[in-house]
């Protein structure tokens, strides 16, 4: 199973909320209070975030945190990037070293075209999309989407 950190999860509902009020500086008390994150897990995630340059900090009585580009801008791939580091399947799918049955692998150009098309789906959502209201018909209409290998070599 393809799971995600509890951190990146986190970062998600931060940047959710931020995303609402993007112009707004918020501070890292007021995010731990509205979303119910631990502070010391805020702070672990804003600074993160900032080093990845999705937020920008502030020092001050009036400091805290911004997004560092409107939210249509800042794509779930780059957020968990930011947390995860690069996103891939499989070792082989970011190093070009390949691993200890590289040799006789057939398969490996597969994983990254998978790969390839699971970081395009992610980089194809944003913040904006992500503080969207969803409704219950929307996610009931939506259907199971198959992608034939074979296609991908298109």
């Amino acid at each position: 199973m393809l799971r995600l950190s509890k951190l990146t999860d986190y970062a998600t509902v931060i940047l959710s909320f931020m995303a609402k009020d993007d112009l707004q500086v918020h501070a890292a008390m007021e995010i731990a209070s509205v979303t119910g994150i631990a502070l010391p897990t805020v702070s672990k995630v804003l600074k993160l975030l900032v080093n990845a340059k999705v937020l920008i900090s502030t020092r001050g009585a009036k400091g805290g945190y911004t997004l560092a580009k409107e939210p249509s801008k800042i794509t779930v791939a780059s957020v968990i990037s930011a947390l995860e580091g690069p996103i891939a399947l499989t070792e082989c799918s970011i190093s070009q070293q390949g691993c200890e049955q590289a040799s006789g692998c057939g398969i490996r150009g597969n994983w990254s075209l998978i790969n390839q098309v699971i970081h395009n789906a992610l980089e194809s959502v944003t913040l904006a999309d992500m503080i969207k209201p969803t409704h219950a018909q929307d996610v009931v209409r939506r259907q199971e989407v198959l992608i034939p290998v074979a296609s991908l070599y298109r």
